[in-house]
């Protein structure tokens, strides 16, 4: 269950040019919200109809009563720019902008003329450096302006989110990992708090934490979720103990925030110290909306939390870790799915992805790497245990990442893809990712725009929502998976 990311709750306004009817706003707005109501959409009308500053004034007043975060300014008609743009300027609130198509009346009294006035209205939020969602094609029918609305809805979520969001951290990233950077700066001009803490704060926290009576319930919920034989029983009372301390700490510390993410530092010290690995704890607090990055990835944990504003699902986060074998992908790729060596890769962690979205044989295990490095050689396997491993399920997906960079520049990437049927035969939290074009992108993306090694992992295609959440948010620079026909600026043209 999803408990950390926000409800919208939808409002819309109409605007009114006053040398144009106001009925024909009215009428308009009357007949998109009985439509929202046929779809399951639920919005609240605001009554009254903007034609001046006053009404503006009392237009937003009434649907900050009604409790709306979220809302639709309207143009029925040709609108007037100066209200209708200073209704996101006193809404505290994402606002999406959309217009009335002609065809409902006669073209005399029944024009509104809203097609030209969506033009005034772009350039007025402009020159007032005011920031609104504009559909693709923002002119529409009742119909056709409630199934903007529903796209709406999981956008306006995250920005809610993201604008209410605090990132608690712990540690400093491990040597060799400044791929992960975290210019707060980036994280200020978008709304987001973080606090930054030590893994000593942690470890008091925890050791605090010893003996809670809730730590029973939590283990028995452990070993529901994972099934006999599949995870350590006498390591799950360690585990539950580092779960509640997360869950006191994100509601000790949201101050005046809403909604929490973690990145958090798990090696190299971490093992020892906890007697234990975090991998499953992080998976288990992903699955309701609370990602807990690993190796403090703060902007990981920001993407993997807009992910799951969208999606209303679980996310993970992951390396963009290793080729296929050339042997691997002819026998159990080529011919079977439709995608070249280079489109294929796999994304790996040690055990972070929730268990809802991998395969059936998951099981919580030890980190491989980690039991070489920390542990005697040929022993077995104690505190380097509490992984979740096992290989991600086939599924539809977005691999996306936003990041701010060593200049303080926010930018952003999105491909849409699968994770295909196939098995991996490697340790950690696996699958095979499958997206077209990947070679191309993979160097004049990720490597061109020098993005860090992890990305973010909703289980669906969100691209659509996840491009339009980062332009509200201001980032200037969306790379994609470009198709073979539309070279990168990079791209050699004769290679």
């Amino acid at each position: 269950m999803m408990t950390n990311i926000p409800e919208v709750k939808l409002g819309i306004i109409a605007v009114s040019r006053d040398c144009f009817p106001i009925t024909l706003s009215q009428k308009r707005r009357a007949a998109i919200v009985a439509v929202c109501g046929q779809k399951k959409l639920d919005i609240y009308e605001a009554k009254t109809t903007v034609e001046n500053e006053k009404d503006m004034l009392c237009a937003v007043d009434e649907v900050k009563n009604a409790g709306c975060n979220a809302l639709v300014v309207f143009l029925g008609n040709f609108g007037p720019e100066t209200p209708e743009t200073l209704i996101a300027k006193y809404f505290d609130g994402p606002c999406m902008y959309a217009a009335a198509a002609e065809g409902d009346g006669d073209l005399i009294d029944g024009r509104g003329d809203a097609f030209c006035g969506m033009l005034n209205c772009s350039y007025n939020l402009g020159m007032r450096h005011l920031n609104a969602y504009i559909p693709e094609y923002p002119v529409g029918t009742s119909t056709d302006i409630a199934d903007m609305v529903a796209d709406f809805i999981p956008i306006a979520r995250a920005v809610i989110g993201v604008r209410n969001l605090k990132i608690i951290t712990f540690g400093p990233r491990p040597q060799d990992f400044f791929a992960c950077n975290a210019p707060i700066k980036g994280l200020y001009e978008m709304g987001v708090e973080i606090e930054e803490n030590s893994e000593l704060d942690l470890l008091v926290s925890f050791k605090a934490h010893a003996g809670d009576k809730r730590i029973p319930e939590v283990c028995a919920d452990m070993a529901k979720e994972m099934g006999e034989g599949k995870y350590y029983s006498d390591l799950n009372t360690r585990l539950a103990q580092f779960e509640l301390t997360l869950l006191d700490w994100a509601e000790e510390h949201k101050g005046s925030r809403k909604y929490i993410a973690f990145a958090d530092k798990c090696w190299p010290a971490f093992p020892q110290e906890f007697g234990f690995v975090p991998c499953y704890v992080n998976s288990r607090l992903a699955s309701r909306g609370i990602p807990v990055a690993c190796e403090v990835d703060v902007y990981g944990a920001l993407s993997e939390y807009i992910g799951a504003c969208i999606t209303g699902d679980a996310v993970t986060l992951l390396d963009i870790n290793n080729s296929v074998p050339k042997s691997q992908y002819d026998a159990e790729i080529a011919g079977k799915f439709d995608y070249k060596h280079t489109d294929t890769f796999m994304g790996f962690h040690c055990g972070n992805t929730p268990s809802c979205k991998m395969c059936a044989e998951r099981a919580v295990k030890y980190q491989l790497i980690q039991h070489r490095l920390l542990e005697p050689q040929g022993s077995e396997p104690d505190f380097t245990r509490g992984t979740l491993e096992g290989d991600i399920a086939d599924s539809p997906i977005t691999f996306y990442r936003l990041q701010c960079d060593s200049d303080g520049i926010l930018r952003a990437y999105i491909a849409e893809g699968e994770v295909l049927p196939v098995g991996t035969r490697s340790f950690g939290g696996i699958g095979i990712f499958a997206i077209p074009e990947m070679g191309r992108f993979y160097r004049h993306v990720l490597i061109q725009k020098r993005f860090p090694h992890h990305g973010a992992v909703a289980f669906s295609h969100c691209g659509k929502q996840i491009f339009e959440v980062f332009k509200f948010l201001g980032v200037g620079d969306i790379g994609f998976n470009q198709p073979k026909a539309l070279p990168y600026p990079t791209e050699n043209p004769f290679a």
